[in-house]
């Protein structure tokens, strides 16, 4: 049990910081046209503030987010009753 909360907490790491880094290209990218930051400025914001602290948020969201789901899983107790019985 605990290694599969431990493999779903690491999946979600790296969905996670794939993710994160791709929102934080995408919202670096959108904030430099609306603020119209100048073109020097605008790689360096997007490439090393933007992109690392999105994807660190995205990584640590996501490994708590599927550890949390993983740690409830083996919560879950489902009744089954025969299909040909009636309530």
């Amino acid at each position: 049990m605990t290694m599969k909360i431990a493999l779903l907490a690491a999946l979600g790491l790296v969905l996670g910081l794939l993710g994160g880094g791709a929102a934080g290209i995408g919202i670096g990218v959108a904030w430099t046209e609306i603020v119209d930051t100048p073109q020097e400025a605008s790689s360096t914001l997007v490439f090393f503030t933007l992109m690392p602290l999105g994807a660190v948020i995205g990584a640590v969201g996501g490994a708590v987010l599927f550890g949390v789901i993983a740690i409830g899983d083996g919560e879950l107790h489902i009744e089954q009753r025969p299909l040909n019985e009636r309530d």
